[in-house]
Parts: structure tokens; C-alpha cells; sequence
């Protein structure tokens, strides 16, 4: 078994499947735990290893892609629907890397990158505590960690545009996981 045939069948219809599970709840996952705090306190390291399963997948399956690619004829439905599958790469990152922040904000490890009572600084008791950011739970809490008027400003900030990118990156992603699926049906289907 390899990553390409699996008992002597193509990988690659087993690789899509993969990737048109994790890809899409990846980016609602980013987008529940940018959006709601809460959300991203229960969810926890959980959110980041999703998104990295995602992003693992998508080589996997463009991998076992083009090696189905040369063995089956050439047509310009297939060889379109190839050049796609290589676009979802860079949407997968992004989830990844955004999943990731989202938990370096929400463990407060990013927190003395951020401006000053921003967020998950001193006080904020760790990952599950009432002011650890997510980028930043402290809209919902008590005024932040240092409980200023300027926190409070820069946690909303904050908290806007990681659901802002979070909604374009998920957005993104499950649209070109729609359009290289569409793509590859029609190139299998065509003319049956």
C-alpha cells in the first residue's frame, strides 16, 4: 500500500474524499473558534492538528492525482482539472497557519507580540482562563488582562480581523475544493 494504489487501485478518488472532509470543516472549525471564543477554549490543540490533517491530504491526494494523470488518456477535462487541484495547496496553508495563530493567541504565547492589554497577557491564567485570547476571548470577558479601555479596543480589533481572514480563508478554501471536485467529475463522467 502506498500513496498512490491501494491494493493495486488508484489512491486517489480514497486521498479526494479525504480532503473533501477535512478541508471544508477545517475552515468552519477556524471560522466557529475566530468568531466565537468559547468556542476556541473547548476546541484546543484540536483546531491546529485539523487544519494540518487538511493541509497533509491535499499533497496526497494531488500526489496520487498525477500519478492516475499518466495512466489514464489525456483529455483537456483532466488536464485542467490536474492544474486545479494544485491551487488548493496554498488555501490549505493559509488555514493552517491561521488555525495556528488562533492557538498561539488563545495560549497566550503571541500575546507580547501583540500591543499592550491586547489579550492573554499577565493574568490571563493560562489556556482555559477567563482572559486567555483567541484572538481575544477578552471581548467577552471582564475588559482584558490589564482591563483598559485601549485593550478592550485592540481584543475587538483583534477578534475582527481573525474572523474577517478566517471567513476569506474558509470561504476560499471550500470554493476550490467545490470547483476541483466539479472539475475531476467532469472529467471522469464526460460523455457517459
Amino acid at each position: 500500500m502506498g500513496t498512490t494504489t491501494i491494493n493495486g487501485v488508484p489512491a486517489h478518488p480514497l486521498w479526494v474524499h479525504v480532503v473533501v472532509i477535512l478541508v471544508p470543516l477545517s475552515a468552519l472549525a477556524l471560522v466557529v473558534c475566530a468568531a466565537w471564543p468559547a468556542a476556541m477554549r473547548r476546541a484546543g490543540v484540536v483546531l491546529p492538528l485539523l487544519a494540518l490533517a487538511g493541509l497533509a491530504s491535499v499533497p496526497l491526494a494531488t500526489d496520487a492525482g498525477e500519478w492516475l494523470q499518466e495512466r489514464v488518456p489525456e483529455t483537456a477535462a483532466v488536464e485542467r482539472h490536474t492544474e486545479m487541484g494544485d491551487e488548493l495547496l496554498p488555501w490549505s496553508v493559509a488555514i493552517f497557519v491561521l488555525a495556528l495563530v488562533l492557538w498561539l493567541l488563545h495560549r497566550g504565547v503571541l500575546s507580547r507580540f501583540l500591543p499592550s492589554g491586547s489579550g492573554g497577557g499577565s493574568g490571563s491564567g493560562g489556556a482555559s482562563g477567563p482572559g486567555a485570547a483567541s484572538g481575544s476571548s477578552t471581548v467577552s470577558g471582564s475588559g482584558g488582562a490589564s482591563g483598559s479601555a485601549g485593550g478592550l479596543a485592540s481584543s475587538r480589533v483583534i477578534l475582527v480581523v481573525g474572523t474577517a481572514l478566517a471567513l476569506i480563508v474558509g470561504a476560499g478554501a471550500v470554493v476550490e475544493v467545490y470547483r476541483i471536485g466539479d472539475s475531476g467529475a467532469k472529467a471522469v463522467w464526460h460523455g457517459f
